[in-house]
């Protein structure tokens, strides 16, 4: 089995596939103080609950944007499962061209959900990623990645909100039943998820005319299914991209 670990700065999510299928995935909140062997702790018992065995790994994959951690979860591989990881940057086989002025600034995840992307629905294509911050990844029709376009994530800018907002009380990310807020609960949700929507489709549609065709367009992420859920222009929601392009960069890096 193959082991995919995507290290975000919120969250860390793992997924198993066996024989190019998935057969578990997980998700864990980032900590950047936890250690190797903790890790490995909390890793084997996911893999215990699941009756599985780590044994069984004959692989791993890592892209981190948490260059902390990444030693962190190195050091797992080779230690606890015997591997040595394929950790996705410099000189790791990607398939896919990176056209922008510094290719070392992009991050490892926005290639591997646009190497996936790529490959699932074909090119051009635009990849919205919905974390900490909101990404929006843009891959020509020739099929390399031109450029990305980088905004606060929805639960960064609302805890941005409760925090400098005095008055403003903290709630739940979820649809106001309509955008003209009645109270100052639903007006903060209109503002958040309606707002989020209105972005989503500005930025798609300026990028649509930048790689001058109609691309199709991708997203991924906790809060993706909620916001798709109000604009027409995200037409796939696909949560386990990340752990998909791991998976097909692994394969590219085997031999």
């Amino acid at each position: 089995m193959l082991l995919c670990m995507d290290i975000g700065n919120t969250n860390i999510k793992l997924g198993l596939f066996e024989d190019g299928r998935p057969r578990a995935h997980w998700r864990i909140a980032t900590d950047r103080a936890k250690l190797a062997d903790e890790y490995a702790m909390l890793l084997l018992s996911l893999f215990e609950a699941g009756h599985l065995s780590s044994g069984d790994v004959t692989g791993c994959v890592i892209s981190s944007v948490v260059p902390t951690l990444t030693p962190a979860f190195a050091e797992l591989c080779t230690r606890y499962l015997r591997q040595e990881p394929v950790v996705v940057g410099p000189g790791v086989k990607t398939g896919m061209s990176i056209r922008t002025d510094n290719p070392t600034e992009v991050g490892a995840d926005l290639i591997v959900n646009a190497v996936a992307a790529r490959q699932l629905y074909g090119a051009p294509v635009i990849v919205i990623g919905f974390g900490t911050a909101t990404t929006f990844s843009a891959i020509s029709a020739q099929g390399d990645f031109v450029g990305v376009a980088i905004a606060p994530g929805v639960y960064t800018g609302a805890e941005a909100l409760f925090r400098f907002a005095a008055k403003l009380p903290q709630v739940e990310l979820a649809r106001p039943p309509r955008a003209i807020g009645k109270n100052t609960i639903h007006s903060m949700q209109s503002g958040m998820i309606f707002g989020f929507a209105g972005l989503v489709e500005g930025l798609v549609e300026r990028m649509r005319g930048e790689l001058g065709g109609q691309a199709r367009v991708v997203a991924t992420g906790g809060l993706a299914e909620l916001i798709a859920a109000e604009t027409d222009v995200i037409e796939i929601v696909e949560p386990d991209l990340t752990l998909i392009g791991l998976r097909i960069i692994y394969e590219m890096n085997r031999a």
